[in-house]
This record gives C-alpha cells, structure tokens and sequence, in this order.
C-alpha cells in the first residue's frame, strides 16, 4: 500500500499531537513543518525529524507531500489551505475549519479547484460510544431522532488565555467557547441531527473581564428533518464539568454519550482525565448492555494514550480516503455546517432574532456578528 508523506503547517501546541499521532501510523512520514517563526520550525522540526520550511507552497512541491495538516491559530487556516491546496496536497485543517463563513467557503472553494481533498479534525467521531449513537440512528433502533441536546460546561482560567497571546481575542482567535471549545459538540450533534433550519441563540461574557470574547452561549436549533434541539456552552464553571451529547427518538428511546469529563482538554496543558463513555441507553432490549459498554471503553482508555490515539484514527482515516478515491469522514463540507451553526448563534444574538439557513457571508464591519454595537463602540 501508499506510503504518504505528510506536513504541519502552524508549531504551536496541538501541531505535537499531530507529530505523534503521524509518527505511530507505518504508512505516514512526517516530512517537512512550517511556521511563520523560523525558529519554531527549526526547533519543531529537529524533535520530529522533519525538514523546516519558511514557504508552504515550496514545502509542499519540494517535499512531495500528500497531506497537509493546518494548526495555526484560526483566523489564518484559510491562507494556509489556500496556499497548500494550490500547491496540490490534500489538507486537514484543525478544528473550526474557519472563523467565518467567507475563510471556509474559499478554502472549500480551493480544494475543490485542485482537484484535492479538504478535512476537519473532529477526532471525537471516532470514540465507541459516538459510532454507537450514530449506528443506533442509521439502523432505526432509536425510532426518528427528534430532540437532541449539547452541554458543553467547562472552565478556563486566566493562565490558558495568557499561555498564547491570539487566546481570547476576536482578531486573533475569533471568539471563544463557540469557536474554540464546541465545535467537537456541535459536530457531532449535526452528524447525529443532519443539518439546521432555524437557530435562536444569545451569548455572553459572564465571568472573563480579560479577555473580548464570549465564554458562555445558549441556542435552540429547528433542524430540517423537523427535530428541535438546544445547545448551552461554557467556560465559566469551575473546575469543568463535563460534555455531552444526547438523542431522543421520537417512541422514547434516548442515547447519549459524554465525550468529556472530569475537566476540559486543553491541547498541551492537560490530557484527558475520564474515558468518553455512553452515559444514557434507552433503546428497548437493549438496556442492559450500557454498562458493559462503559467497561469496556473504560479499559480502552486505560491502554491508550486518548489525546493522541484517536488523532491517529482520524490521519487513518483520511490516508484510506486517498487509497480509495472517496472523501474522509469530516468533510470540508462538515467543517462547514459546524461554522455556520456557531455564526448563526452570533448573528442571532447581535440581531435579537432567530436566524434561518442556509448562512453566506455577510460583507459587514462585524466579524459576521461577533462584533455587537457595544464591541463596536469600545
């Protein structure tokens, strides 16, 4: 079979969980690294046995490299995807695919010219008790989904938005719980619930006077096979809490899982401390098999290292995607409907109106709604 060569655009913290998880696939090499500070590249690049490279589009073509992975800071995966699809490599971009719907519609929009595939990380689709929802879904054991609900409650404290100067800042990171730390949520709700229709949302900034952005968000979806759901993301409550993700079909049955606990991942400061398990399993007849379920992937996080493995799971998947002419698992696409949903929830609040989709860019001074009037004056 293939063996791929493979880069990472963007040294920071996550861009080490990429270099492991591609150091424990046999068909992927990491070839080359590219940052805008020299020096981190020299210094990635001597640690993981890549080249340094100061041009993404030479990297890509004097390297022959057939995937490229983005983990700069937000507000720039559209110039690098741009730049490493033009070049001819397939791209995987960090979670959020974009700040805004204009970076994820050219970048979808470059990868499509080139002929090249275009991914997302969303490596939580890939834990056991998320497949087994989706399974339940698609075989009808859960009846038609229609109600879903995310709880997404954490913490951050001042020490994680002063350990990188772009954290909390809407130029920089462009926004903050929605955009940083539900998107895993969000995605998986819409793999479960197929896409929105209608998105009432408000957020707020309850208990971080230092940084710009939001900390706190509260929607309720309409999705457009007619299933309703509600969505209350946080980082204001000490010491983090929990993520979960829960389905309810329309004869009663209920699935659901928690994807997060104990306290929230945050890449390179901390690892995952409780095992994503199935926490609800009303499917008739098959009630009892919830806590073997719950052993069973409780003894998989114990042998695993968690933060990395289902990384690896992801690359996997996205190198059998080329050995198979078909796209990955996370579309571009996907990445995507995740943006919009959370631009929804910003517009609605600057609007104090439900928003209905499908979203296009708006060609306004706002930051696609992040910016209120407030913002604006300040």
């Amino acid at each position: 079979m293939k063996e791929y060569r493979l880069a990472i655009i963007g040294c920071g913290k996550v861009a080490h969980l990429h270099a492991k998880a591609i150091g424990n696939l046999p068909r992927a090499t990491l070839a080359a690294v590219w940052s805008r500070t020299p020096e981190s590249a020299t210094k990635f690049a001597t640690a993981y046995g890549a080249k340094p490279c100061s041009d993404i589009a030479a990297m890509i073509r004097e390297n022959d490299i057939d995937l490229a992975i983005v983990c700069n800071p937000h507000p720039f995966h559209r110039e690098a995807t741009v730049e490493a699809a033009r070049a001819g490599a397939n791209v995987l971009v960090e979670k959020p695919l974009a700040s805004t719907l204009e970076d994820c519609d050219a970048m979808i929009d470059a990868c499509r010219r080139a002929g090249v595939r275009l991914g997302v990380v969303s490596q939580r689709r890939w834990y056991a008790p998320v497949q087994r929802i989706r399974r339940a879904i698609d075989e009808g054991r859960t009846g038609t989904p229609v109600f879903a609900t995310v709880n997404m409650l954490g913490w951050r404290d001042r020490a994680y938005y002063d350990a990188d100067p772009w954290r909390g800042t809407w130029d920089r990171e462009g926004g903050g719980v929605l955009v940083n730390q539900a998107p895993h949520q969000l995605d998986i709700l819409l793999w479960f619930m197929g896409e929105a229709d209608e998105v009432y949302g408000l957020w707020r900034n309850l208990n971080h006077p230092y940084i710009e952005v939001e900390d706190t968000a509260v929607a309720i979806v309409k999705f457009k096979n007619g299933a309703i759901g509600n969505i209350i993301v946080s980082n204001s409550e000490k010491p983090g809490i929990f993520g979960k993700v829960q389905v309810h079909g329309s004869g009663g049955a209920s699935v659901g899982v928690q994807t997060d606990g104990g306290a929230m991942f945050v890449a390179g400061m901390s690892s995952v401390l409780e095992p994503p398990v199935n926490d609800l399993w009303t499917v008739p007849g098959e009630e009892a098999l919830l806590a073997g379920w719950v052993r069973e992937d409780s003894e998989l996080f114990e042998r695993i290292d968690p933060v990395v493995y289902y990384m690896e799971r992801q690359i996997e998947d996205f190198l059998a995607a080329l050995d198979e002419n078909r796209y990955p698992l996370v579309t571009g696409e996907a990445g995507r409907r995740t943006v919009e949903l959370f631009t929804a929830i910003y517009r609605s609040t600057r609007d104090n109106a439900p928003v209905k989709f499908p979203l296009l860019p708006e060609n306004r001074n706002d930051m696609d709604g992040r910016l209120t009037r407030e913002n604006l004056k300040s």
